[in-house]
């Protein structure tokens, strides 16, 4: 869950509230009911509040802040790392007024830490970069490609062009057109090769 966590914190806390919960939605469908299920569906609706807050959807995010603090309610803080006083103090605020809790969304953190994409390992930089290609209508394969890659270079493959790129992707949000233009090319080339070589051995060559 860490990686996920930390891919949806990072996403939300530069202020790609709708995306975040992206990140944490996969995961969370798969969980059965209990304290996990409870946190990430709150988490969930807590950036939906703070989106629908932004969009003066204030009915849409007056529900759900409430919704959110039943699910968070009784979990112990922070719960997995993530600090929820200031969670709870915003969907309290929101419930009553969400016109004034659209001003002042809280950070959130992990560890005490207010995390960004810089502070993102590897598994959790690929969460976010699968998340952002999907919100900004990027071409999802391309960057699943691109992740495959990297991983491959990091088992040990050799080259590390697809992981330096992907951290790129993600850290470098002024320049992730250019970014994904250059992994699109390498991701193209690179499946040229494996076609090449399939080629060879299949007669279609």
């Amino acid at each position: 869950m860490r990686d996920h966590l930390r891919a949806g914190i990072a996403v939300y806390n530069e202020g790609r509230y709708h995306a975040a919960h992206d990140a944490w939605e996969e995961y969370w469908l798969a969980l059965d009911e209990g304290d996990d299920e409870r946190f990430l569906h709150g988490l969930i609706q807590f950036t939906a509040v703070v989106h629908h807050a932004g969009e003066e959807n204030w009915s849409g995010a007056r529900g759900l802040a409430e919704s959110a603090a039943e699910y968070l309610d009784g979990l112990p803080d922070p719960y997995r790392g993530v600090a929820l006083a200031d969670v709870r103090a915003f969907l309290d605020e929101a419930a009553a007024d969400p016109h004034r809790a659209a001003t002042d969304p809280p950070t959130l953190t992990h560890d005490g830490e207010d995390v960004g994409y810089d502070a993102l390992g590897f598994e959790a930089t690929a969460i976010a970069a699968e998340v952002l290609a999907e919100a900004d209508r990027y071409d999802e394969a391309v960057v699943d490609a691109a992740v495959d890659r990297a991983r491959s270079e990091l088992d040990g493959d050799g080259g590390s062009q697809f992981t330096g790129l992907l951290f790129s992707f993600v850290r470098e949000r002024d320049r992730r057109p250019v970014v994904y233009q250059r992994l699109r090319d390498h991701v193209q080339l690179e499946q040229q090769k494996d076609d090449d070589v399939r080629g060879l051995f299949d007669g279609s060559g």
